[in-house]
């Protein structure tokens, strides 16, 4: 009996919905599943993740999530071969299969990492402190919180775990939930993944919710809490965008649209340099990995225009390699598209480039494809051959620049200097990704800086980097992902970039007393807090915020100065001879701004074994004003903030890192010089 797919809503495994639909085996047109694609309560569905997986997830500290991501990680990794068993039926080899599966599972443990540059806090305090009076008592600070809705994530169909994963390991980091509707023709494959994920009992209940159908009407029902991306095409996406409920109710929208990617092959990359040969790799790969269906695939090939034959020679010998059949067959390096309606629609949009730029290389006619005992056919299969096409006159025949074919297709044009080879680029309106091929730094920088407007990323090969890039078509999840015009204005993931886009943005104003207060972190001019033992002597958990020392007086001295240029090698004019100073901004010898920090630390540390354990470092240091013999320094130290950290096993010593603003001022009461310095302060509780 053929299955049918369930979604994960409210809380439970069902087959709500109606109007069911067979997905098919993209090698073998096999009937995989059935799937209910219509009759949802969208209304119910996104209240739940609002009312019961929001609150969970805003509860937990950045370092909480991050670590439910980690865990999340490591038990999708010990399923990852189920998943590659069923990803052969939708027509991916088990190379493309590794973009997807593990691509997705690196998302979430780029993620888990990513909560390191978070505070151990539900919330993050963004950027430096506003001041905004004169007096010092009034200021601002920006601020961040997990909103209060539901992410909905509308995928396309060529990555369906990646792109499912890639997206909710971003929300989650940030504290909201999220509801997935995946594309039909690949939805067996999502589902087992969030199969696995509900049943690792990882995420908190109405953190994740699954909806396998046609999505429609889900759009009517979100409101200005939520968030909502799409993946797919630009037309769609245009659509989706426009919708009125996201137009009333304000609802920040992400677009991540398919792009003509363009990849340029630098003037000086002439056969036989590493550059050319990287090149035709790039391109050969970007054709047939996921058997072109990506995205970020280089659809336009700009080339010098002397080597074109060479590239078209090189780039067919290169694809005369590419065996297509059953991806469980012996020697096949290219496998199926995901369905034959998109192999029918690639067709038709080749057969629109073809009309005035021949097809140079394969063929749209039937050929034979390997796996046949494995019941693959060309008939029944959604199989294509690469297939190059050639644009001798790109800025008149623009279509080119216009049709995109989701598939192993490509198309070369030429180019004379590098301003063309931009303009060309640029008239993709708008892609998520493009790269050049070259060791001349020079055009490289011209390149970028004219090409930088259309492309939401750029990629410079060359010799030097070519043995660890990630290539053209990878997105990382370091990076934002996105690009204007065509590809949609959006910008998926990229650190803390992509988690803020889940989270509220506010201008805090008060007192310095009350923005510590409410951030946790110290704020110049708030009130201190003094105790009689020293704070070095004070374990993790019992200092607090704005935890003030002030030191004893120091008078610096010329015989301090030439001791420190002594010891420290450090013999700059300024420093050791008076007799230079003509002309300087100084009006005698000055002392080293490097002697007054390390007088500052001989001053303020208590040098008793207590439970400070190490110096983590220095943040930020400035030397606001010189100090010259005779001038009385003294210190204040002050707790700005704590951050917790994880025991990386069970024999590690509980611990947290304390960032203290260290305030250096004269005689006059000015600020000489400030810091921020770190310590790695042992935690009274070991458990």
């Amino acid at each position: 009996m053929t299955p049918t797919l369930e979604n994960y809503t409210l809380g439970r495994w069902n087959h709500d919905g109606s109007a069911p639909q067979e997905l098919l085996d993209a090698s073998t047109g096999d009937v995989i599943a059935l799937t209910n694609t219509e009759g949802f309560d969208f209304a119910s569905i996104l209240d739940y993740g609002r009312r019961v997986g929001n609150p969970a997830l805003r509860r937990m500290t950045f370092h909480e999530r991050g670590r439910m991501l980690k865990a999340l990680a490591f038990h999708l990794q010990e399923k990852k071969e189920n998943f590659y068993e069923l990803s052969y039926r939708s027509g991916a080899t088990r190379a493309d299969s590794w973009i997807d599966i593990e691509g997705g599972i690196g998302n979430l443990f780029a993620n888990a990492s990513l909560r390191r540059k978070f505070p151990d806090k539900p919330f993050y305090v963004e950027g430096e402190p506003v001041g905004l009076s004169k007096g010092g008592t009034f200021m601002a600070q920006h601020l961040l919180v997990p909103k209060e809705g539901v992410a909905v994530h509308i995928n396309a169909y060529n990555f369906p775990i990646w792109g499912m994963l890639e997206k909710i390991a971003v929300n989650l980091l940030a504290g909201m939930p999220a509801v997935v509707k995946p594309a039909v023709p690949s939805a067996y494959l999502t589902e087992a993944v969030v199969r696995e994920i509900i049943a690792s009992g990882i995420l908190p209940e109405g953190a994740l919710q699954l909806v396998i159908g046609s999505g429609q009407g889900i759009l009517d029902h979100v409101n200005y809490k939520d968030v909502v991306t799409f993946t797919g095409s630009a037309a769609t996406g245009a659509r989706l965008r426009a919708h009125p409920r996201l137009i009333a109710e304000a609802v920040p929208f992400n677009l991540e649209a398919d792009s003509l990617n363009a990849a340029v092959l630098g003037l000086d990359a002439r056969p036989g340099t590493p550059e050319f040969d990287l090149f035709i790799k790039e391109v050969r790969k970007e054709m047939t990995a996921k058997c072109g269906q990506k995205c970020t695939a280089i659809r336009r090939a700009i080339v010098p225009a002397e080597l074109l034959e060479d590239v078209q020679i090189a780039l067919g010998k290169a694809l005369g390699q590419t065996t297509v059949g059953h991806p469980q067959a012996e020697g096949v390096r290219m496998g199926a598209l995901a369905g034959r309606a998109q192999a029918e629609l690639l067709r038709d949009k080749v057969r629109q480039l073809a009309q005035h730029t021949p097809i140079v290389y394969g063929s749209l006619d039937e050929f034979a494809v390997l796996g046949s005992e494995r019941g693959a056919s060309y008939g029944k299969g959604a199989f294509i051959s690469p297939i190059v096409l050639r644009n001798d006159k790109p800025f008149e025949y623009t279509a080119s620049h216009e049709v995109e074919a989701f598939g192993p297709v490509v198309t070369l044009m030429p180019y004379h200097d590098v301003q063309e080879a931009v303009a060309l680029a640029n008239l993709g309106k708008g892609s998520l990704v493009s790269s050049i091929a070259t060791n001349d730094a020079r055009a490289a920088q011209e390149f970028v800086l004219g090409a930088a407007t259309h492309h939401g990323r750029i990629l410079v090969l060359n010799g030097e980097m070519a043995k660890e890039s990630t290539g053209h078509g990878s997105p990382l999840p370091q990076l934002i992902h996105g690009g204007p015009g065509r590809a949609g204005g959006g910008q998926e993931m990229g650190g803390i970039r992509g988690v803020e886009h889940f989270m509220q943005r506010v201008a805090l104003q008060g007192s310095p007393s009350m923005i510590t207060a409410i951030t946790e972190v110290y704020q110049t001019g708030a009130k201190i807090i003094e105790h009689d033992k020293h704070p070095f002597q004070r374990y993790f958990e019992e200092l607090e915020i704005g935890e003030s020392y002030v030191t004893h007086k120091h008078t610096v001295t010329e015989a301090d100065i030439a001791s420190f240029a002594q010891v420290s090698g450090d013999n700059f004019y300024a420093h050791v001879d008076a007799t230079s100073l003509e002309g300087t901004l100084f009006t005698g010898r000055v002392a080293h701004g490097y002697y007054i920090l390390s007088k500052a630390a001989g001053m303020f540390v208590d040098p008793r074994k207590g439970p400070v354990l190490l110096n983590y470092g220095l943040d930020e240091c400035r030397f606001t004003k010189p100090v010259y013999p005779g001038t009385t320094i003294g210190v204040t130290l002050t707790v700005k903030e704590k951050i917790g950290q994880e025991k990386r096993d069970e024999t590690d010593v509980a611990k947290g890192i304390v960032r203290w603003l260290v305030t250096i001022t004269d005689q006059t009461s000015e600020t000489v010089a400030v810091a921020t310095i770190l310590t790695m302060v042992k935690k009274q509780n070991q458990d």
